[in-house]
Formats: structure tokens, sequence, C-alpha cells
């Protein structure tokens, strides 16, 4: 077990060809200079990103000498990932600040954006309005959950007041999943203030979910009954039809709201727009006016699950939990040293925040001079079920307090959550379904397009659907491949830079194996390959005892000692300290193929090569066949058809079975060797064959001759 990182150098070996090796294959790298694929400095383009940690961590994650050791993978820049925005929270930046009713220490929270105390921890107020029976943390609906006095609120700033535009341009929603297809002819609603005055009640035709993989297999469509144009506040029970419909998902779509306060008075005109609803109850009306309910009304999970479109970020100084995680307060974060000092990514809270919040975050951060490069606007509405013309209204007026306080302030996002393909919402009224089409839709018509100067997504090709086949790699570049495309496709324009900001494997890679690590080179390097400005890795902060999940790119143990180095660190040095020079300054990389194959079609043999500042190529090859070794030639074709190939002293970097082996162990396991990658020599031409060990990663650089 390597106790430090340490690289060891092997004699030079001079050979052309490897005994015993079945007939070489080729890997082929398009090295015409008119097809850069990309340019990028690893310095900005191949980094980390860091998210909200369990309270009393910070302390020990953020210095050294753990820090050191974290920093000694070659991640370079960081992106500062937005948490609280899954768990429906209200996020305090900045613990100084005024709240809007400051009597109650109650309403919309604003942090102050001059730089006072050191800010060290950032906390989150989980919200009393959320109408979420599911998604990250631990909350629960207020729609459902037995209390009348509790109650969903939708999101003031997705008004005509705030947004200028009529609210039937904004439709709020809320949606019902009894869990199973039961006879329904009733619904019972409870309002309160705020309530519709116009709204419609929907059931769903499609046999799956109405989001995600079963958005286009369905259609929401009224009950006869369900068009109610004159509402009224209090609990009205509505009979939807005269006979019975079996359904599953119901929604309640508000077009009007009587924009009447709710409990929070009216003081605030956010308390007096949107939506308000106490609790929801649907079920059976007999002919003799007795309702029978079917929701199952509690203050927990247990509850009938309901989604909202939106969720009112007001909340009180007793909502605060320690319990939830730790954001990591900005200056801690700046001054530790994870950032190395470059330029970072910066998210703003959104779709349960305020503008003015938002912008003096961002203003806090220029006048305390930390490196910005870009601010990411939010986290991840699609998986909020946000619409994207909902999403893109709070996004200008987000934008426009921000660049009123920073103009330079570079903004973009969603980041969408990881995903095989397109993102699909319910068709508008053209029948569009592309999220980004349409987000990038209204930006052009409302002349704003200029406020977007990065799109951002996120990729994990298995957290879903954890899978324990070594076939899972296969994929991997077809996946990257593919999902570029489509945003391609539905617009991107081709001057705005796209940006993987988190990212792994997620299930299916235990420790047992080196398949993580050949996972990430994969993932590196079809990404770059296609394009990217920038990739981030995901989660670099490590857990004690964890030896799964995002926790294991260090295994340290309760007192934050290292203990080990999992796959995905070694392979990490590999990339960012050896395929990769590590300096700031431009690297072209080329597309690269092979023609090994398995019978079924699976390429074996995969091939990332980039044109380094020092002149040399270093070409990235994975050898996914995790029970054969593999000979390769290795050619480069340039302009005109020219050829050539490595000439003289190619240097050979390793890791692999060899360099990484897993002894089980009751309870756990460790590994013996935990590297570090082997590196040898070779005399490269364009006859020599370059052994590839099995399951391994291995970097050739040197460089070309005719």
């Amino acid at each position: 077990m390597q106790s430090v990182i340490r690289f060891i150098s092997a004699a030079v070996l001079i050979f052309p060809a490897f005994a015993g090796v079945a007939a070489a294959q080729k890997v082929v790298v398009d090295a015409d200079p008119a097809h850069v694929a990309n340019t990028y400095s690893p310095v900005h383009s191949l980094g980390a990103a860091i998210d909200r940690l369990r309270t009393g961590t910070p302390d020990h994650l953020l210095k050294d000498p753990l820090l050191k050791e974290i920093l000694n993978a070659g991640w370079q820049s960081v992106t500062y990932r937005q948490n609280t925005e899954l768990m429906v929270e209200a996020w305090h930046w900045n613990p100084a600040g005024k709240w809007s009713n400051g009597e109650k220490r109650e309403g919309y929270f604003v942090g102050r954006p001059e730089p006072g105390a050191e800010i060290h921890n950032s906390w989150a107020y989980p919200l009393p309005h959320r109408g979420f029976s599911r998604g990250d943390g631990n909350g629960w609906s207020r729609l459902t959950d037995g209390d009348i006095h509790s109650y969903w609120k939708s999101n003031p700033y997705l008004t005509k007041a705030f947004t200028g535009e009529d609210d039937s341009l904004h439709p709020q929603w809320v949606m019902i999943d009894l869990g199973t297809k039961i006879d329904v002819n009733a619904i019972r609603i409870a309002w309160g203030d705020p309530y519709a005055k116009h709204y419609a009640v929907q059931f769903w035709t499609g046999e799956m979910e109405p989001f995600y993989d079963g958005t286009m297999k369905g259609t929401w469509q009224t009950y006869p009954m369900g068009n109610i144009t004159e509402g009224k506040v209090g609990t009205v029970t509505l009979k939807l039809v005269s006979w019975m419909i079996p359904v599953r998902y119901l929604r309640i779509w508000m077009t009007e709201s009587s924009n009447t306060c709710d409990t929070h008075g009216s003081a605030d005109k956010r308390n007096c727009v949107g939506y308000a609803i106490n609790e929801l109850y649907v079920g059976a009306l007999s002919a003799d006016g007795v309702f029978n309910d079917y929701v199952t009304h509690f203050p927990s999970r247990d509850q009938t699950i309901t989604w909202p479109s939106s969720v009112d970020p007001w909340h009180a100084a007793s909502d605060l939990d320690y319990g939830r995680g730790d954001q990591v307060g900005f200056d801690f974060f700046f001054n530790s040293g994870v950032t190395r000092g470059l330029p970072t990514m910066v998210p703003i809270a959104m779709l349960y925040a305020t503008p003015e919040d938002a912008a003096n975050e961002v203003a806090y951060l220029y006048k305390r001079h930390y490196p910005i490069s870009y601010v990411e606007m939010g986290e991840e509405a699609d998986g909020q079920h946000m619409l994207p013309e909902d999403y893109a209204a709070l996004y200008l007026e987000f934008a426009t307090a921000i660049h009123k306080l920073v103009p330079e302030a570079k903004l973009g996002g969603p980041p969408f959550e990881g995903t095989f393909g397109d993102v699909e919402v319910w068709p508008d009224a053209n029948g569009k379904v592309s999220w980004l089409g349409r987000f990038l839709d209204y930006l052009k018509a409302h002349g704003r397009i200029n406020d977007f100067t990065f799109f951002s997504f996120e990729h994990y090709p298995y957290q879903d659907r954890p899978s324990y086949s070594w076939a899972d790699l296969y994929p991997e570049p077809e996946y990257v491949r593919h999902i570029v495309q489509v945003w391609k496709d539905n617009g991107l324009p081709p001057n705005i830079p796209f940006f993987m900001t988190e990212g792994n494997i997620g299930g299916g890679a235990p420790p047992s194996t080196v398949k993580s690590g050949l996972w990430l080179a994969d993932y590196v390097g079809s990404m770059m390959a296609e394009g990217a400005g920038a990739t981030y890795y995901f989660h670099y902060m490590p857990s004690p005892h964890s030896f799964s999940g995002f926790g294991n790119f260090l295994w340290i143990d309760e007192n934050y000692n290292v203990l080990g180095y999992p796959p995905q660190y070694i392979a990490a040095q590999l990339i960012t300290k050896e395929w990769v020079q590590p300096i700031d300054a431009p690297h072209k990389q080329f597309k690269a193929s092979s023609d090994l194959s398995d019978a079924a079609g699976n390429v074996l043999v995969t091939a990332y090569a980039v044109q380094r500042p020092d002149g040399q190529w270093s070409v990235m090859l994975v050898n996914r066949d995790q029970s054969n070794d593999h000979a390769v030639k290795v050619l480069f074709n340039g302009a005109g058809q020219h050829q050539s190939s490595f000439s003289g002293q190619v240097d050979r970097i390793t890791f692999g079975p060899n360099e990484y082996q897993w002894h089980p162990a009751p309870g756990g396991g460790h590994a013996d060797p935990d590297g570090p990658p082997s590196k040898s020599a070779v005399l490269g031409s364009a006859d020599t064959l370059y052994q590839l060990p099995k399951a391994s990663i291995t970097v050739l650089r040197g460089r070309i001759g005719q």
C-alpha cells in the first residue's frame, strides 16, 4: 500500500514488439491540423467539484495534510456545487444579512454584500411551504401532510408582479401520484390564500410516469367537469366526471390568481401573489354526496406523493437545520487552498431564492477579489420538474439583478441532471418538448440571449441504475458523443461553451476492480474530444470509511488519515500529470479510433490523443478487455494523407491490475498495491507494437516522425 504518492520509472526498455501477442490491431489518430477537435488548458479545463459537506467535516477536509493529498490527484480548477436547491431549502450564503420581516426574523432573507467577518460555515433552511414529497433530503409535502394549517405556495417571482407577463404564460401546477390506478371521479381542494380563480383538474393518460421516460407517452386531459373559471377560497369538493375513470396521476393547472394575501400579511407583495393549497384529497363522490378519500395524509414521506411547479422561498430563522450539512463558507473555501488560486465557477441559489440575495452574493465575491470564472444559475431545475419558461423567467430576473451590481459576471446553466438523452417536458402550444430549446427560445424572444454565456450539465451514466457488469464501460464514449450532439441539435449556439460541471460513474463500480478508473479515463477523454470547455470530477472530498459511492476518491479513517488510493485517484493522476502536461498552456486534442473490437462489436480499446505544449504527442489508450492483453500499432494521419508514427523514445505509463489489487476481507478489504502507475520506455517506429495489459489505462508519450 502506497503511503506517499510515488511514480517509479523503470529502466528504458527498447523493443519493437512483444512476443506471444496476437496480430496487432491499429489505433489511428486524425492528426490533420485542420481537424483539431478541441483546444484547452488542463489547468482550467480538468477540474473537480465540491459540494455540501457533512456538518463538522470541512475543517478536516480543507486543511493539510489531507487537502494536500486531495490536490495531489491533479485536478486543477474547482466548481462549487449548490446542494440546497436539491433539498428545497433557502441558502444563507452569508449568515449576516436582513430579513424582510426583521421583527419576526422571517420572510425573505438577503445576505449582506459588504465583506465583514470571515464566512466560515454556510447553512440551509428547509422551506415550510414545500410541495415535494420526494427529492433529496428528508422533507415532505404540505399538500398531503394532514395539517389543514400548513400549505404549499408557489414562487411569487413567477407572477406578473415580477415577470411583467400575464400569469397565464407561467401556469403553476401541483401533481399528485396515487401510487396505482384507482377509479376516481372527484377531488377536494382546501385552498389557502392566494387561491386560483381559473384552474383545470386533469388526469394523465399514459401508463408511465409524466416525467422523464414517460413524458411523451401520455397527455394531460382535463376532466369533463374539471375546468373551473370562478374559483373560490376555502375547501371545495368537485365532481369531475359522472362516471369513474381509473387514474394514477392528477394535476391542478392554475392560470389566474386571486392575488389575496397569505398568512404572512399584506406588508410584502410577495405574500399576495401566486397560489396556495392547504391540503389535497382525491377519491370517489357518491350520489348522496359522501366523499371517499384515497389520499394518505401524513407529515412524512409515507404520505401520498405530490410534486409542485415551484415553491415560495419564504422561511423563518426557526427553520434552520444545522444537521443538513455545511455548504462551506465562501471565505473559508477560497482561502483554504482548494481552488489553487484559479478562477472558480460559483453558483447562486435561484429556484428557492431572491434576485437581491443572489446579486449580493456575486457582489460579495467580487469585492473580496476572489477569482471567479462563471456563475451557475441554480441547480438541476429539470430535476425539480420546473418548466423551461419558468426557469428562463427567473434566469432573466436574477441576471438583471446580478448585472446591476456586477456587469462583468458571466452567467449560465441550467445545469441539467445527468441524462442519456434530451431533457423533454410536456409539449407547449407548438408541440415543442425540448427543455433546452424552449429555454433558449424564451431568452431570444426577450432579447436576452447575451445573458447566457455558457451551458452546463451533469453526467451520471449509472446513478439511477446501478450495474455491476464490466460491459458498463463499453457505451461511455457514445453516451458522451450522443448527449453533446443532442444539445447542439436543440439549438445550443456554437459560440457558447459547454461544461460538464459534475459527474461520475455512479453505481456499479466497486473498489474490487479498476473499472471506475477505466471509466474515468474514457469519460474525460471523450468529453474533451467532443469539445467541452471543461469537465469536473465529482466528488473528490472523501468520507471516513467510505469504500463505495461518491466518497471514495481517497480512503480515510475516522481521524482523516489516508488509508489507501482507489482506482479513480490513480487514474486521475495518470490523466492530469501524464496524459496532459500539467501547465497552463493550450493543448490540442484530436479524434482517434481503433479497430479492435469483440465479437459483439464492442470497441475494446479506446484512444484519446493530445498534442502538448512541449511538442510531444500523448495518446491515452484504455484497454477495456478485462481478460486479455492486446498489442496495437499507433499511426498518425496528417494533412494530405501523410502518415507518421512515434519515433525514438516513447514513454509508457500504465495503470491496471498489476498496479492495483484488491484483497477482500469481512466487512471491507484493502488494496495492495494501490499504485503508482508503472513506467517504462519503448523505441517507437511504424512497426512498434505497444502492449496494453488487460483492464488498463496506458499513456504513450513521445515525438512523431515520418
